[in-house]
């Protein structure tokens, strides 16, 4: 405990570090606004459902409890880590806000309509303001966990349990159909960009997070 209190005030007292959150969580907060936005619009101009070559074949399993509760333990999971690892806050936070903001453009460009066969829907009112029935490309609950993956990769069993926890989202999506197949695929190929671009973006922040890694031999997602 006297270890983690110092690694917080060794990086807190340092005025660039703190801006650094600051700004990190703004652009979060712009972010949320932008995706609660979206989400108005997509439920507003979603169309007629789609085919579904692999919705067709799967039955309809209601996998709420993954969808909602396990998204609540997911962010719990995040929580503990940033305590864990202050080091990291700034990159985590900006990462995520730039997926959140790029995921809400992509929602407000695609306007198909719910799949009919999908299982009961939470419509729990804190929670429609991050999502809803009609925000489908892409997967959220896919590509978040994948950018954390990708952001924790040197630390081998972190990337496997987010790697894991990726994989049983677009399961568990799949299965309620919830998602198109093309949102859940497509995820991890627009994450990986977004991992990339935040790379560049936020150099010095994730550099930071990097700085104990540099001389171990296992390399980085490239």
């Amino acid at each position: 405990m006297k270890h983690l209190f110092k690694k917080h005030k060794f990086y807190w007292s340092q005025k660039q570090f703190a801006w650094s959150v600051l700004f990190g969580l703004l652009l979060l907060a712009a972010s949320l606004a932008i995706n609660y936005y979206a989400n108005l619009y997509a439920i507003e101009k979603a169309g007629n459902s789609v085919g579904d070559i692999l919705l067709n074949i799967l039955p309809v399993v209601n996998t709420n409890i993954i969808f909602f509760e396990g998204a609540i333990v997911f962010l719990f999971l995040l929580f503990v880590l940033m305590v864990y690892e202050p080091k990291g806050i700034p990159f985590v936070i900006k990462s995520v806000a730039l997926f959140i903001a790029i995921r809400s453009f992509f929602i407000v460009l695609t306007h198909f309509g719910p799949d009919p066969t999908q299982a009961p829907f939470n419509d729990n009112a804190f929670l429609a303001i991050f999502t809803s029935s009609s925000d489908l490309f892409f997967s959220g609950h896919t590509g978040l966990p994948y950018l954390f993956a990708l952001i924790f990769w040197r630390q081998r069993n972190l990337r496997w349990l987010f790697l894991g926890s990726s994989v049983v989202a677009a399961v568990s999506v799949l299965l309620a159909h919830y998602h198109y197949t093309i949102d859940v695929a497509s995820a991890f190929f627009i994450t990986f960009s977004i991992f990339h671009i935040a790379r560049w973006l936020f150099r010095k922040d994730y550099d930071m997070f990097l700085s104990d890694f540099e001389n171990k031999p296992e390399a980085a997602a490239s």
